[in-house]
């Protein structure tokens, strides 16, 4: 077993549920894992893109109750949230993005990460990005994209930082042709930093007045601002 795979009781305290829950869904087949010598074994990274899928199809409560868990997995404090505002620096912000199609939009938006001295090497997250759409689309019918590589690549990162790119147009990026016009570009050190970041933001923009208003932003002033506002209703809900 890899030193950072899960058994049965670590998956169980990492995500704060009962040991016999984890078994019941792993036996099911609703939960990734293997059994070595007669006991379930977890892979770390496929437990992070089970939790991945699941940030995906959580409403508002489920969000909130998978940041709970994330938060105390990590031992994190009350008052130590992530905060998208802080992440989107205003020289990652492209008002509107300068790309038409699906190619130049992971190539803008890698070169956007970079201008914060934050991203050393924005071919190689081009790269990691483009592999991972190919897999699976990032983009939703909300007509936001969350783009991300596969894995956090926390080599060419000083650290987590977050880009955003608004298409006034719309680009064919998802399945079916859909038009996608905003895109948020997640560059993150870790596994667990990139689940708690993807939470927080899957909350930030599921609300289609939030939505409405960032489509219509002048600027990264603009941008950041309704971000910052949106953070504080979430934490005052």
């Amino acid at each position: 077993m890899a030193a950072d795979d899960f058994d049965l009781d670590r998956l169980a305290a990492y995500l704060h549920m009962m040991p016999a829950d984890i078994a019941k869904l792993a036996d099911r087949g609703k939960l990734p894992g293997r059994r070595v010598g007669g006991a379930w074994r977890f892979s770390a990274a496929e437990i992070h893109h089970w939790m991945e899928d699941r940030i995906g199809l959580s409403d508002e409560g489920g969000l909130l109750s998978v940041e709970g868990a994330l938060d105390r997995a990590g031992g994190h404090a009350e008052n130590d949230e992530v905060s998208i505002a802080a992440l989107l620096r205003p020289e990652a912000v492209a008002v509107p993005l300068a790309a038409r199609t699906r190619a130049s939009v992971i190539r803008q938006m890698t070169l956007l990460a970079a201008e914060t001295h934050l991203l050393w090497d924005a071919d190689a997250m081009a790269d990691a990005v483009r592999a991972r759409e190919e897999m699976h689309t990032t983009a939703l019918d909300n007509g936001v994209a969350l783009l991300h590589p596969r894995r956090p690549m926390s080599g060419i990162l000083a650290e987590a930082v977050l880009a955003l790119g608004i298409s006034h147009g719309g680009i064919p990026f998802g399945n079916e042709g859909r038009l996608t016009d905003v895109f948020f570009l997640i560059c993150s050190t870790s596994d667990h930093e990139h689940l708690r970041i993807l939470a927080r933001l899957s909350r930030v923009i599921n609300d289609a007045e939030f939505l409405s208003s960032l489509r219509e932003a002048h600027d990264a002033v603009d941008v950041r601002r309704l971000v910052a506002d949106r953070e504080a209703a979430i934490r005052d809900a």
